[in-house]
């Protein structure tokens, strides 16, 4: 600030509560404006903000200078290897080959054990007298993540006290009998990872679809949703959700003692037609040599 201007500034200087008027032109001179170089000088990015680049052969107190960090000679240091490479042999991929194969058709089920549901409904987490569904096993935390589906285990059964009715994709054969020993029931039926994440979401009914006709108590009153649940278009899962072992929803489309496969028929009900062989016409008897 020059001596003129300081000058002006102790001749024009009013404490704040003064009623004086000051012409607007005056005011930066009065009240200057202060910042401190410090601060501007210790700007800095937060620890691990900014990562320096590495300046390769600039000399050897750099740690990176010379060879660069490659070492001396050879293929290494002078070009690139290739993923595997044995030096010039036969690689081991060759020589023992690879074995074993993804598998495309397996599906990653989230196992759940009956003393994980006990314990859920103990801490009140769960209510036993509502269908526990796979909304109600994400939304409280008893399974991580829903995968292909989730798969009822009968780990701690004998924890189990009241009478549930679960609707899962699969369910062991004791935990089946576990549960409807204490007086409850479980119903496995199709699901399919999109339709799972709109049930977590309220988007999708987790028991009702076209082709089901499960009936349950404590329902509670019927909701519209905007999206449909699906029902199983392959083989393989028609078959294992017709099968009565299995508690499939499916399982009421079979007659009395027919079987869940739609290949196989099951025997005596199918109907059995005896071909009828045409007999050849005798040759006549002129025609023998003897």
């Amino acid at each position: 600030m020059t001596p003129s201007i300081q000058k002006l500034v102790r001749n024009l200087w009013i404490p704040p509560n003064s009623t004086l008027q000051i012409t607007p032109h005056f005011l930066p001179f009065l009240y200057p404006q202060r910042r401190s170089a410090s601060i501007l000088s210790g700007l800095s990015d937060n620890p691990g903000a900014y990562h320096k680049k590495i300046r390769r052969g600039r000399g050897p107190s750099s740690g990176k200078g010379k060879t660069s960090g490659r070492g001396h000679k050879g293929q290494k240091q002078h070009g690139k290897v290739p993923r595997g490479f044995n030096g010039g042999q036969t690689p081991d991929e060759v020589v023992h080959g690879i074995r074993g194969y993804v598998n495309a058709f397996s599906v990653d089920m989230r196992p759940v054990n009956l003393e994980r549901v006990q314990s859920w409904i103990e801490q009140g987490r769960l209510d036993p007298s509502r269908p526990i569904t796979v909304k109600e096993l994400a939304k409280s935390g008893c399974i991580h993540g829903v995968g292909d589906g989730v798969k009822l285990l009968a780990k701690g059964s004998e924890r189990i006290t009241s009478a549930l009715n679960v609707i899962v994709s699969r369910a062991s054969a004791s935990a089946i009998a576990a549960i409807e020993a204490a007086g409850g029931s479980v119903t496995t039926r199709y699901y399919t990872p999109f339709s799972m994440r709109r049930i977590i979401h309220g988007e999708t009914d987790p028991i009702h679809s076209l082709q089901s006709r499960i009936n349950l108590e404590g329902q509670g009153e019927s909701t519209i949703y905007s999206k449909r649940l699906p029902d199983p278009t392959s083989r393989k899962d028609i078959e294992y959700y017709r099968d009565p072992a299995h508690r499939g929803y499916l399982s009421y489309q079979l007659e009395e003692g027919q079987g869940p496969s739609l290949f196989f028929k099951t025997p005596g009900t199918g109907k059995f037609v005896a071909k009828k062989v045409k007999k050849k016409a005798s040759s006549a008897v002129e025609n023998r040599i003897w």
